[in-house]
Parts: C-alpha cells; sequence; structure tokens
C-alpha cells in the first residue's frame, strides 16, 4: 500500500494527480494505472456537508485492477453557519472515526470509504465513499411505507446489535466524549421560541403543546440513562438511507456525521416517528419495533433484553425527534426544502409523542 494522500478539503483543490495517489492507495488502482481527467457534479441535500459525485477517466495500465468509475466524495458546507454547526457538533470528525474506527466492527450495510481524514476542530474534512448510484435515496417529504421501514429497522439491529452493551465503546474518545459546556436542554430552550416564529405558519398545533411540555420536562428526560448503549446513527431516517434493486430490496445506510455511543431503540423511534406518515406510522408501529427486537435476537441481546423494555426505550426516546428538529433547524443553512423538512419532521413527531404519551417520560 503507498503512503496515504494529503488531506484535500476544497473541492476546488482535487486534481487527477491526487485522485491517482488516493485510489492507489485505497488499493482501488494499480501502479501502472492514473485518473487521466474527471467530471464533478454536487448531488444530495445535505446542512452541513457537500456532495460531489466524480466521474473517473483513467489512462496507463489498468488491466490487473478494475478501477471504479465514479466516486463521492463529502466535504464540508461552502456556507459559514452550516460549516460552524458542522465543527461545533463534531459531525465531520465524527463520520471520519465512524469510517475508520468502527464501520468493519458491525454489519450495517454502508458505502465503502476510500479515505477520510479530518483537522480536528476545523471544516477541513474529506471523505471518498464509493458511489451507490443507481441506488436511489428516500424522500423526507413525502415519507416511506411499510416496506421500506422494514428493511430500515433491520438493517439498525445489524447496526446496533454487534456492540451491543460493550464496554469498550467507551475506550472511543469520540462517542465516549464529555458532555458539552452547553446543555442539550439549555440550548433547546434558548431556540424554542425562535423555532416556533420562523416556523409558525406550517406546524401543527401538537408541536406547541409537545414543544412546550418538552422544554418544562427536558432535564428530567436527559437524566434518565440506558441501561445498554451501543453505536447509533443519531440522524436515522428515509433522507439518510438510499435502496436498490427493482423491489427496492436493499437498503445501505450514508451520512454518519451523528453517529453516536446510544441506545438502539432511540434510532427507531425517529426513523419511524419522521420518515412514516402519522397513518402509517400508527398502523405498522408495534409491528416495526418487534421486527427490530427479533433482529437484535441474532445477536444474542434479547434474552437480556425483552420486548417490554424495548418499547419502553422506543417510547421514551421518541422525544429525540422533536429535539434534533428545533435544533438542527435553528443551526444550518436555509433554503425551501430544508424548511418544508424540519416543519414535516416536527409536525410528525410531536404527533408521534403524544400518540406514545410520552410526557410520561418527563414527569
Amino acid at each position: 500500500m503507498t503512503e496515504p494522500p494529503a488531506l484535500v478539503s476544497d473541492p476546488r483543490d482535487v486534481t487527477a494527480g491526487w485522485l491517482t495517489d488516493l485510489l492507489r492507495h485505497a488499493g482501488a488502482l494499480s501502479a501502472g494505472g492514473r485518473v487521466a481527467d474527471f467530471s464533478a457534479v454536487a448531488i444530495g441535500t445535505g446542512s452541513v456537508g457537500a456532495t460531489l459525485r466524480y466521474q473517473l477517466r483513467y489512462g496507463g495500465d489498468c488491466a490487473s485492477i478494475a478501477p471504479p468509475p465514479s466516486i463521492v466524495m463529502k466535504f464540508a458546507s461552502a456556507e459559514a453557519n452550516s460549516r460552524a454547526a458542522g465543527v461545533a457538533t463534531r459531525s465531520y470528525e465524527n463520520e471520519v472515526a465512524f469510517y475508520l474506527q468502527a464501520a468493519r466492527t458491525v454489519d450495517v450495510r454502508r458505502p465503502h470509504c476510500y479515505f477520510a481524514a479530518v483537522e480536528p476542530n476545523t471544516a477541513n474534512v474529506v471523505v471518498v465513499l464509493s458511489d451507490l448510484a443507481p441506488a436511489v435515496p428516500g424522500d423526507q417529504l413525502i415519507g416511506c411505507g411499510a416496506d421500506d421501514a422494514e428493511l430500515a429497522v433491520t438493517e439498525a439491529a445489524r447496526l446496533h446489535g454487534p456492540r451491543w452493551g460493550d464496554p469498550a465503546l467507551l475506550d472511543l474518545s469520540w462517542l465516549a466524549k464529555a458532555e458539552p459546556v452547553i446543555s442539550v436542554s439549555d440550548v433547546y430552550r434558548a431556540l424554542w421560541d425562535g423555532f416556533v416564529e420562523r416556523y409558525r405558519t406550517t406546524i401543527e398545533p401538537d408541536v406547541i403543546t409537545q414543544g412546550e411540555a418538552l422544554g418544562a420536562g427536558i432535564d428530567r428526560w436527559l437524566a434518565r440513562r440506558p441501561t445498554a448503549v451501543t453505536i447509533t446513527h443519531g440522524d436515522f431516517r428515509i433522507d439518510n438511507m438510499m435502496f436498490e434493486g427493482a423491489g427496492r430490496n436493499r437498503h445501505v445506510t450514508v451520512d454518519w456525521q451523528t453517529a453516536r455511543l446510544g441506545t438502539g431503540p432511540a434510532d427507531i423511534a425517529y426513523l419511524l416517528g419522521g420518515s412514516l406518515p402519522p397513518d402509517i406510522r400508527r398502523a405498522h408501529e408495534a409491528d416495526l419495533v418487534r421486527r427490530y427486537h427479533d433482529a437484535l435476537g441474532g445477536y444474542g441481546v434479547t434474552g437480556a433484553y425483552p420486548f417490554e423494555e424495548c418499547w419502553d426505550d422506543y417510547r421514551r426516546f421518541s422525544w429525540n425527534g422533536l429535539i434534533m428538529s428545533v435544533i438542527a433547524a435553528m443551526m444550518v443553512r436555509r433554503d425551501a426544502r430544508t424548511d418544508a423538512m424540519f416543519a414535516t419532521l416536527a409536525n410528525r413527531h410531536a404527533t408521534q409523542t403524544r400518540d406514545l404519551t410520552a410526557i410520561d417520560y418527563l414527569r
């Protein structure tokens, strides 16, 4: 294997020579081959990142290794507030760390990572991934049906199960990092009034009543610590999933910037609350949580974690969706789709917490 390439954190600085070094280092290009030329086009709608697809053209001798015709590269957002949010939340460092330190230890389907590097406490980052095309992403505004959700909850078990309750996770500083100087509860309360003012015309009454109840009880809710933790995605929703196959029968999870140490059902509550329209969620919710719990059984989890405890955690952590909707909406760049997405998420998650009587966990 060749020496790793230098960190290039600006897409304007990407060259054919750097791509050649990168792919040779990753073992995806033979020593006699080279990237002769490339083109790039922006894809996706990331809030704190910028993602580009690179179409590659090769020269030299590439016969011994078939190099990828295209790759996907992730950089920090060019927008100042979004970059600052990515640094403050350690989003850039988390994604690099996930691919370098954790990805090989879990079974969840994710893109192959050719290269990842970040300069700590900055927005100087690059993550180079396999191109999943022609797989198609989910659409948060439309939401998904029960079939897509079944694939997703099974993949969640493939993420959570292998490291469930693993004490070695506490040795990974990026997962077990110290508490932030400003608590989640302080941030939520500080941003709440601005969120309501910005989205007043697009949020439903449930958002106001549930959101105000959350502000009053969030400290009590945060005081409870889960009995068993694992690696969680943290933003496990349909926008961050790619579906492939004629029947959308394969699922790949992307965007690992929010990977964290947490409780597995929090990802499930976030997925079902934010990605399924409420009527579909109500009809399939219990069965989907049961499917997730059954899939954990393949990793020996369920003996010490009965379904009743899983369902209780699912209800308790349904508040995560409303918290994320409020905080993220006020920290990242705005555009029409982003505003519509956060209003949709807030509406769905508020309805979910009401349906589940999750207010019980705030008292």
